[in-house]
């Protein structure tokens, strides 16, 4: 059984987002992917057809790359939620040029209001170099907020390394290690 929230996060191509969906998937009932990506070249539109290809068809993609507390507001309680992935939502945030505090206090209270359990995909961008440019660091700090605040509200938090989780709060479903 999943808490009502969970985040899985780890770095690029860690595995973070398959094991997000096999827990949603093992959970049961309706499946609801909250995706924040946005098609802006030909790579990211195939990345994204792919993605929906291995999904398959038993669940509902609602695309919310900026706007996540809306379709988090209209979720049964018999349905699961994956979002993926929170840094995307905080790029789009930050290209907007959207108030990061006030658009996180928001995400978080959708978040708690959400009337199914709901898996939050994010990565860990603060192990690697410091970036050499003013914005890329912003974005790494704002990146490292979010992702404390998640943790803080999440009843299990998975770091994902190499495909091999590791449990950092709560306790992970045996099927799912």
């Amino acid at each position: 059984m999943l808490p009502r929230l969970t985040l899985v996060f780890g770095g690029a191509a860690s595995g973070k987002s398959m094991l997000a969906e096999e827990l949603v998937t093992r959970h049961g009932g309706g499946r609801v992917y909250l995706a924040s990506a946005q098609a802006f070249d030909a790579e990211m539109s195939a990345k994204i057809a792919r993605h929906l290809g291995q999904r398959g068809p038993d669940w509902r993609t609602v695309e919310a790359p900026l706007d996540v507390a809306t379709p988090l507001g209209s979720v049964s309680k018999s349905e699961v939620v994956l979002f993926d992935c929170a840094t995307l939502w905080l790029s789009n945030h930050m290209l907007a040029e959207a108030d990061i505090d006030a658009q996180t206090d928001i995400l978080l209270a959708a978040l708690a209001r959400c009337a199914g359990p709901v898996v939050v995909v994010s990565n860990e961008l603060g192990m690697g170099i410091v970036p050499e440019n003013a914005l890329a660091r912003r974005f790494r700090d704002a990146h490292g907020r979010l992702n404390q605040r998640l943790a803080a509200q999440a009843d299990l938090v998975v770091l994902v390394a190499a495909g091999l989780p590791l449990t950092l709060k709560g306790q992970l479903p045996e099927a799912a290690t």
